[in-house]
């Protein structure tokens, strides 16, 4: 008889190694949200792997890095809570960059858990890089600590995607189903959609944009007149006049494609039709406020 397998998995590494993108490949579903811009999660979200002989549960979080604000400690406090209820590590290394100090600063943090709590070295982005880089940075990666297995993938064509999921699976403690069938997170609908909204956003904005916003979702109501229709009202915060301009473009055009964008995803995501109301307003500084950042959720 097959044992059933339960638990919890998590990606670590520095930001944009891709721990995001793997993790969708795997729940095979847009859970977590991905940016070309360092630093896009920014909760730990988490991804049901419904299998025969397994639940696997990825929680995505940001990536671990040296804060400059409050915002960046108490994501930091996230990862690290984090790591300490998991399972199973997946250190995530691009095959197409060189192993950093950065790396290096995570894996003596992760030295001192994989006492009891086993850590995969992952090299992702494959698709990026050559057979013979591939195989130097598992090289590489097997220099900067010890771990349970090490494995390449990629989670833009696919490549071990599966493999990946079996290797932190192996490594799941026997248990029961934690989630019932069907379900692909444990987000509530309000979060999946501001994030949805949030990475809209991103897409496009200037550099210095990307960390000074954030998204709350105020309502969903079910259209009165259409059975069809639901009103989402969210707002978009920035923390200065000059980045609400950036965001609303010219006569409001910017804001329009971030709608239209984020509209079409947040209707995948309910499967009904969506009206979004998004209002752009300026919390002053709020990645530094303590009072701000718990309004908005951190």
């Amino acid at each position: 008889m097959t044992t059933y397998r339960s638990g919890f998995a998590c990606f670590v590494g520095r930001p944009n190694t891709g721990k995001s993108t793997l993790t969708n490949a795997i729940v095979g579903s847009k859970v977590a949200i991905t940016s070309s811009k360092p630093q896009t999660t920014r909760h730990a979200i988490r991804g049901i792997v419904q299998r025969p002989d397994s639940q696997l549960i990825i929680v995505d979080t940001p990536g671990l890095h040296r804060p400059r604000t409050l915002l960046g400690q108490r994501l930091n406090d996230v990862v690290r809570a984090t790591w300490s209820e998991v399972d199973v590590i997946g250190f995530c290394v691009p095959a197409n960059e060189k192993i950093g100090p950065g790396d290096k600063f995570i894996a003596a943090e992760l030295v001192k858990l994989s006492r009891h709590t086993p850590v995969v070295g992952v090299v992702t982005k494959t698709d990026t890089a050559s057979k013979n880089q591939i195989a130097d940075q598992l090289m590489a990666l097997q220099g900067v600590m010890e771990f349970a297995d090490l494995i390449p993938v990629s989670a833009v064509d696919g490549f071990q995607v599966d493999a990946v999921a079996d290797v932190l699976v192996s490594r799941l403690p026997e248990g029961p189903q934690l989630y019932p069938d069907g379900e692909l997170t444990d987000e509530p609908e309000a979060t999946l959609i501001a994030e949805l909204i949030r990475e809209a956003a991103l897409e496009g904005v200037r550099d210095e944009l990307p960390h000074s916003i954030a998204v709350t979702v105020e309502e969903i109501l079910d259209r009165e007149e259409r059975e069809d229709m639901l009103d989402v009202y969210a707002n978009l915060f920035v923390e200065r006049d000059s980045q609400k301009g950036i965001v609303l473009g010219h006569k409001g055009e910017r804001l329009r494609e971030v709608g239209a964008s984020a509209r079409r995803q947040i209707e995948a995501l309910l499967g009904s039709k969506v009206y979004l109301h998004l209002h752009v307003k300026v919390a002053k500084d709020w990645q530094r406020d303590p009072k701000q950042l718990r309004r908005l959720g951190f």
